[in-house]
């Protein structure tokens, strides 16, 4: 997934308050291609190990509990440097601070449910993706 491959998830808020086309909207008109879509819930277990790089900080256990409190979509997203024209895209974490008409500015209502979420690194979304999806669904 290198350079041209990113990760992301619509959270569960977002998911609930059907944000899902408009969203998905905003990526297609942002060049991504869609290699892979799942809908899905995680576990509280399944929450706790995907973001197990955040367990001790304040954050981590509310942001569990949201991330399972509800259905989710996750996403392999293809284009040339995807992963930084997808976090220009979405915005910054805290919704109020985001660019106007990106998706957390649109969409986000808070730190923790900012509608959603992008892998921050090449590295980082092939570990993601791969948390998610197997080899025969990302190729």
């Amino acid at each position: 997934m290198t350079g041209n491959r990113t990760f992301s998830i619509i959270k569960p808020k977002a998911v609930r308050s059907g944000y899902i086309i408009p969203i998905l909207s905003k990526i297609h008109e942002g060049g991504f291609k869609l290699i892979a879509m799942r809908f899905t819930q995680l576990t509280l277990n399944q929450a706790q190990d995907f973001y197990a790089v955040h367990k001790g900080k304040a954050f981590y256990e509310d942001l569990c509990e949201f991330m399972s409190s509800g259905p989710i979509i996750v996403l392999l997203l293809e284009k040339e440097n995807a992963v930084e024209d997808y976090r220009k895209l979405i915005g910054a974490t805290n919704p109020d601070e985001a660019s106007e008409n990106t998706v957390r500015s649109l969409y986000g209502s808070s730190v923790q449910e900012n509608a959603v979420h992008g892998s921050d690194s090449d590295e980082n979304a092939e570990i993601e993706g791969n948390f998610f999806f197997s080899a025969t669904e990302r190729f």
